[in-house]
């Protein structure tokens, strides 16, 4: 089993999440973080005074898969969320070790 954690552009996350859809990805979790990576956030002008804004609204997806559906979900993330532009962010992809459902004590590929 895996994590897969994408950082995305908050406008990218219909897409992403009807693409994940559409191939079976049953559910995921979804949180607002802020960050930056190359380009270093940007400057804004407001009221006349220039501000810089080093921290930039991100949407970071958690999706526990298979091992057999990596790629498949990878590959989907990167078409839905890509612009080709700096900015689209990231994939992260971690070992799980043990997942279990709370309500029915089911583990691992069955908690899936």
């Amino acid at each position: 089993m895996k994590l897969v954690t994408a950082i995305i552009k908050p406008f990218k996350v219909e897409e992403v999440r009807s693409s994940l859809d559409k191939i079976g990805v049953s559910g995921m979790t979804m949180t607002e973080v802020k960050g930056f990576g190359r380009q270093k956030g940007h400057t804004e002008l407001y009221r006349g005074a220039e501000y810089t804004i080093d921290f930039l609204p991100k949407i970071k997806i958690e999706i526990a898969i298979s091992d057999d559906m990596v790629d498949q979900v990878k590959n989907v993330i990167i078409e839905a969320a890509g612009s080709g532009k700096i900015g689209d962010g990231k994939i992260f992809i971690s070992p799980i070790e043990e997942v279990v459902r709370i309500r029915t004590g089911e583990t691992n590929e069955e908690a899936l």
